[in-house]
């Protein structure tokens, strides 16, 4: 077994056996197991190894492997954080724009583009606003439906 092999190993068992919230917290239980790598070769493990962060409802977020996950708790979680950080909606054409929670842009984008709706083309996500284009002679309509049966109550401007 090569040394990346087993260091891809050990960072398995490790997201299996504990919920790590950060890299930093992921390169030092590496290290106290003898792997010494840096956070640019890390990121490209937990990247070849498909590792996603998954909320954990309370605190903030963990790795979490694939297999472990599951797709459909993905979706479950993405669709929790629309539901969490939208507040409101609003179009001029075909750029949306949605208001967020302070803090929470991010992550409502992250999960507009990991979602695939199918009429949004990308997201520019700030602190508490997002950016989205969406392709030309879409349905409105259809897409501010869409984002109500997720986020009920959403405000539309």
């Amino acid at each position: 077994m090569t040394g990346k092999d087993s260091r891809l190993k050990m960072i398995k068992r490790l997201l299996k056996s504990d919920k790590i919230s950060s890299q930093e917290d992921l390169l030092l239980k590496l290290n106290t197991e003898g792997f010494n790598v840096t956070q640019a070769t890390l990121s490209r493990d937990l990247k070849n190894l498909n590792v996603c962060r998954i909320s954990d409802g309370l605190h903030g977020y963990y790795f979490s492997l694939p297999e472990d996950s599951g797709f459909q708790n993905i979706q479950t979680e993405h669709l929790r954080d629309l539901a969490r950080g939208m507040i409101s909606l609003s179009f001029s054409n075909n750029i949306g724009v949605i208001k967020t929670h302070i803090g929470h842009a991010n992550t409502v984008a992250f999960a507009i583009d990991t979602l695939k709706f199918d009429e949004v083309l990308g997201t520019i996500a700030g602190d508490d606003t997002i950016f989205f284009i969406v392709k030309e002679n879409s349905n409105i309509e259809k897409i501010i439906n869409q984002f109500q049966e997720i986020v009920p109550g959403l405000e539309v401007k």
